[in-house]
C-alpha cells in the first residue's frame, strides 16, 4: 500500500547527491590542470600521467555496478560513507609521492629515473585504484536513492543529484591551479583537496535514506493505468535479467560509451592542449623561436587562461543536469539525444583551432560541458522510461560501466596520438568520428516493447 511520509524531508537525499557528486568532480573532472605540472616535477610525459586518469575512469566505471548492488544489501549512507574515506585517503595519498632530484632528473641519471618511475606507479595505485574503487562506493547510490522520493519528477531528482560533477570540477580547475602556482608543486593540492573530500562525504552520506515501501510524496497519486484508476496495471517493469537481455540496452551501453569516450578524452587534455596552443600563439606573438621558454610570469598567466576552459566545461556541466531534466521529463529523450551528440560532434572538430585564445577556448569547451554533462541525467532517464524503476539500480550500474571504458580508452588513446602526432588534432577528430556513430546509433534506436503484467 503507498504511503506518505513527512517526518524526513525529501530534499535531503538530493542534498547528498549534491555534495557526494561535488566530491567526484573534485576527483575527476579537473584532472587535465595536474597533466602540466607533474610532467614537470616528475619527468613524466603526457602519456604517462594521462594513464592514471585512464586507470581511475575504468576502475571507477566498472565498480558503479557492484557498488549499487552493495548499496541495495547495506544501504546507500554505510556505502557512501566508507567508499567516500577511502577515496579521500587515496586521495591524499598521493600527496606524500616523493619526487626525485630535479637536477638529477635533468641530467637522466639512473636514480632519478628509478624514483621517477616507482612514483608513477604509486599514482596509478592510490589516484587510479584506491580513488576509483572510492569514488565508485560514492557515486552510484545517491543516484539510486534520491529519485525514489520524487516518483513525479525523476529526471529532475537525477538531474541535481549528479549537477555537483559539474560543480566540483567548476571549483577544482581554477583552485587546484592557483595552488600548483603558490607551491610551484601539485602534490599540496592532494592533501588539501582530500581535507575537504573527507569532511564533504561525511556530510553526504548523512544525509541519504531509502523512502519506506510504497513511498509516495504529499498530494501526489501516480498516474492511473489504462481503463480508469480502477483497472489492473497493464504492464509491468522489466526485471534486471530482462532489461540486460534487449539489444536497446546494448546500444545505449555503446553510445554512452562514445559520449564518454569524447568527453572524457577532452576532460583529460582540455588544459594541457590550452596551455600549448596558447603558449605557442605567445611565441609566435612576440617572434621567439618554438623551442625558446616563455617568461615565468607569462607561463603561470597562459595556466590560467587554460583553467578557464575546464571551468566553463563545468559550469555548462552542471547546469544542464539540471536543466535538461524537466525537457526529459515531458518530450522524452531520444529527440534531445540525436540534436547533443550531433553538436558534440561539431565541438570536437572545432576544439583543436579553438585552443590558441580564452575566449574561443572557453566557448567550444562550454558547448562540450553542455553536452557531456546531458548524459548523466538522459541515460538514467531513458532507462526509466524504457525499462521502469523496479531494477534501476541494477540497470544504471550495468550501463554505466560503458563510461569506465570509455574513461579508460579515451584518456589513454587520447594521450598517446598526442604524443606520437605531437599534436591533439588528430585525437580530438577520432573523438568526433565516435561521436558519429554514436548518432547513428541513435537514429534507428526503438524503445523495447513493453512486459505484460
Amino acid at each position: 500500500m503507498s504511503q506518505t511520509q513527512t517526518t524526513f524531508p525529501r530534499w535531503i537525499p538530493l542534498l547528498g547527491g549534491l555534495l557526494g557528486s561535488t566530491t567526484i568532480g573534485l576527483l575527476l573532472y579537473a584532472f587535465s590542470v595536474f597533466i602540466k605540472p607533474l610532467q614537470a616535477q616528475f619527468g613524466w610525459s603526457v602519456t604517462d600521467v594521462t594513464l592514471a586518469y585512464a586507470i581511475i575512469c575504468l576502475v571507477f566505471g566498472l565498480l558503479t555496478f557492484p557498488a549499487g548492488r552493495i548499496s541495495d544489501k547495506f544501504g546507500p549512507r554505510n556505502v557512501v560513507l566508507f567508499g567516500g574515506l577511502f577515496m579521500a585517503f587515496g586521495f591524499f595519498m598521493v600527496s606524500t609521492i616523493v619526487p626525485p632530484d630535479p637536477t638529477a632528473l635533468a641530467a637522466k641519471d639512473p636514480a632519478a629515473l628509478a624514483v621517477a618511475k616507482k612514483a608513477l606507479w604509486m599514482l596509478y595505485i592510490y589516484y587510479g585504484v584506491v580513488c576509483g574503487i572510492g569514488g565508485a562506493m560514492v557515486y552510484l547510490p545517491p543516484i539510486a536513492t534520491a529519485p525514489k522520493w520524487w516518483p513525479d519528477k525523476r529526471a529532475l531528482a537525477t538531474g541535481f543529484t549528479v549537477v555537483g560533477l559539474g560543480l566540483g570540477s567548476f571549483i577544482m580547475a581554477p583552485l587546484a591551479t592557483k595552488m600548483i602556482n603558490h607551491f610551484g608543486s601539485a602534490l599540496p593540492v592532494f592533501k588539501y583537496v582530500a581535507m575537504a573530500m573527507a569532511i564533504m562525504v561525511v556530510v553526504a552520506a548523512m544525509c541519504l535514506k531509502v523512502p519506506p515501501a510504497g513511498y509516495k510524496p504529499a498530494g501526489w497519486n501516480p498516474p492511473a493505468p489504462a481503463g480508469g484508476a480502477g483497472a489492473p496495471k497493464a504492464y509491468r517493469d522489466y526485471t534486471y535479467e530482462e532489461t540486460k537481455s534487449t539489444p536497446q540496452f546494448w546500444l545505449l551501453w555503446v553510445v554512452y560509451f562514445g559520449g564518454s569516450f569524447a568527453g572524457l578524452m577532452v576532460i583529460s587534455l582540455l588544459a594541457k592542449h590550452g596551455i600549448d596552443a596558447m603558449t605557442t600563439a605567445y611565441k609566435l606573438k612576440e617572434g621567439l623561436d618554438v623551442a625558446a621558454k616563455v617568461p615565468a610570469d607569462v607561463a603561470k598567466n597562459i595556466a590560467m587562461a587554460a583553467a578557464s576552459g575546464p571551468s566553463t566545461l563545468a559550469i555548462f556541466n552542471a547546469a544542464v543536469r539540471v536543466m535538461i531534466g524537466p525537457l526529459a521529463d515531458k518530450i522524452g529523450t531520444k529527440k534531445i539525444f540525436i540534436t547533443l551528440f550531433t553538436l558534440q560532434a561539431i565541438a570536437m572538430v572545432a576544439l583543436y583551432p579553438a585552443g590558441s585564445t580564452t575566449a574561443m577556448l572557453a566557448v567550444v569547451a562550454g558547448v562540450i560541458g553542455w553536452n557531456y554533462g546531458s548524459m548523466f541525467t538522459l541515460f538514467p532517464a531513458t532507462l526509466l522510461q524504457y525499462y521502469g524503476a523496479t531494477a534501476q539500480g541494477s540497470n544504471y550500474g550495468l550501463l554505466f560501466t560503458a563510461w569506465g571504458v570509455a574513461g579508460f580508452c579515451g584518456p589513454y588513446l587520447g594521450g598517446k596520438l598526442q604524443a606520437t602526432t605531437g599534436s591533439f588534432f588528430v585525437p580530438f577528430i577520432v573523438a568526433a568520428v565516435v561521436l558519429a556513430v554514436a548518432v547513428l546509433i541513435l537514429l534507428t534506436l526503438k524503445a523495447p516493447e513493453k512486459k505484460h503484467a
